[in-house]
């Protein structure tokens, strides 16, 4: 049987750290799709087409993965595509708290909604998109933090 999973998030950029849960997914599902949400209620670094753009760069060598952009209630792309489970990484107590209620919230809007979280290795617990573009605004060298082939396309940003 072929199971297949979702990986959504604002990537903002996509980090080290969201490339690590991928790859973990990756050796449990057959087929990992990284969602990279437009979000609306958050005002991105990056907008939204660089940020697809840099999900399909930073996994392009990876055959399971595929990346999609979406637009609408995460329950709704999962029931569009026939996937039923979520993946998210947890880095810390309190990314637990908040993957909590949303776990909750969708599995309330549909009852075979199923999450499943990855911890990142320890080298990349401390890596948030945050940080990221914290370091990157401050002139900062974010090599250790990104995947190596985006670098160049954060440097130069499309939008």
């Amino acid at each position: 049987m072929n199971k297949s999973c979702i990986y959504p998030g604002t990537f903002d950029p996509i980090t080290n750290g969201h490339m690590d849960v991928i790859k973990r997914a990756c050796r449990v599902f057959d087929n990992v799709i990284v969602a990279v949400a437009l979000n609306e209620s958050k005002t991105p670094y990056f907008c939204y087409e660089e940020r697809i753009s840099l999900a399909k760069t930073a996994t392009k060598d990876i055959p399971k993965v595929s990346v999609i952009g979406f637009d609408n209630l995460l329950v709704d792309l999962a029931k569009s595509k026939g996937i039923n489970t979520v993946v998210r990484g947890l880095r810390a107590v309190s990314d637990f708290e908040y993957e909590l209620q949303i776990g909750y919230a969708n599995a309330s809007l549909w009852s075979e909604f199923e999450t499943v979280y990855f911890m990142p290795s320890l080298k990349n617990a401390f890596i948030s998109s945050s940080i990221v573009r914290s370091v990157l605004k401050h002139g900062g060298d974010i090599g250790s933090l990104v995947p190596t082939n985006v670098l160049e396309e954060i440097k130069g940003k499309l939008c």
